[in-house]
């Protein structure tokens, strides 16, 4: 790839420091990790790179642009103005100014981000997703009849686990209502409610834009606990690293028969497509004893640091961190091209 001039676009709290002075593994918990493996390792390739914190003020970004003026901005940003569904809006921004980024395009963000639309889209696709039931803010609480025990009860749209604890699996009515209601009321968001399925969490990993590269399928692994199919992937399962060694936590491939692989990856195309998906994503699984497969989310713009699922199981195919990140670049320029840049 030629050299280009890139601006990495984060939030103002996780610009990443000049040189942190260890490996991928020792700064794997820091917040702005993904930050800092993006922006080294873009500047290792010889890109000409500048980092742009922004918060709340688009016009630092067409400042930016307009001054640096980038062959392309890598998109890092997950919310604005502390909104997550905003990030969907700055991406349309950079459309209206004509600069290619990478990752999903708006319209992808806007079905994804919202787990409840995106849910109906792959039920009217007749793609598999948990029953699931929205709780809004200030309305009372009444679980449809055909919504069982036990559920999950999740942020409707947050990410990273957010709001996500062993609390968040219900067993009957009254602690739904207690965790709906912090859901609602401390965290400041719509509920999503949902079957919890018993089985094994799987991730896979897609890049494309038209067409869709699918990664080896990656698995979540429970090592020291009874019953690993009642697990998830909770917030503190994902950042705490005494809780992590404690539960034995640990992702890597999975193994699985042929014909299974090829199901679940005829499952995740389908759903990038009828989810208009563009770049790359992860999508999350639950994998159950029976051989069911439920789609649990699709994640546009996941997490694209060294050490995560989509860069490990890339890496498990040979595609080092640095081309991954060249592949990325690559279709978000091609992307601009095909709608008329």
């Amino acid at each position: 790839m030629s050299k280009l001039r890139i601006l990495v676009l984060v939030h103002e709290a996780l610009v990443p420091p000049e040189d942190a002075g260890k490996t991928h593994e020792e700064i794997e918990f820091e917040p702005w990790v993904t930050e800092y493996h993006v922006v080294s390792t873009l500047k290792k390739m010889k890109h000409e790179v500048l980092v742009l914190g922004a918060y709340s003020d688009l016009s630092v970004i067409r400042s930016a642009v307009d001054e640096f003026k980038p062959h392309i901005v890598y998109n890092l940003l997950e919310e604005f103005d502390g909104q997550a569904l905003f990030d969907q809006n700055v991406v349309s921004y950079l459309e209206l100014l004509r600069v290619p980024y990478t990752g999903c395009n708006p319209r992808g963000l806007i079905l994804a981000r919202d787990k409840s639309l995106a849910k109906k889209i792959l039920t009217y696709h007749r793609i598999p997703t948990p029953k699931f039931f929205v709780f809004p803010k200030n309305k009372k609480l009444k679980r449809p009849k055909n919504l069982e025990f036990p559920l999950m009860v999740k942020c409707l749209t947050e990410e990273a686990s957010f709001g996500i604890s062993q609390a968040s699996v219900v067993h009957n009515d009254e602690k739904l209502q207690e965790r709906v209601e912090y859901i609602n009321n401390k965290l400041g968001d719509d509920a999503l409610v949902e079957q919890f399925i018993e089985g094994r969490e799987l991730y896979v990993g897609i890049l494309g834009n038209y067409r869709q590269k699918v990664m080896p399928v990656w698995e979540l692994f429970f090592e020291k606990v009874e019953k690993p199919e009642k697990e998830f992937y909770s917030s503190r399962a994902k950042f705490n690293k005494k809780y992590r060694s404690k539960k034995g936590i640990k992702t890597g491939p999975a193994e699985l028969e042929p014909a299974l692989e090829k199901k679940i990856y005829s499952i995740c195309k389908r759903a990038y497509k009828v989810l208009n998906l563009n770049g790359y994503a992860r999508i999350d699984l639950r994998l159950t004893s029976e051989g069911e497969v439920y789609i649990l989310e699709a994640n546009p713009n996941p997490d694209i640091s060294a050490t995560d699922e989509l860069a490990q199981s890339a890496l498990h195919i040979k595609i080092k961190y640095k081309d991954l990140l060249s592949k990325i670049l690559s279709l978000g320029i091609s992307w601009t091209k095909s709608y008329g840049e």
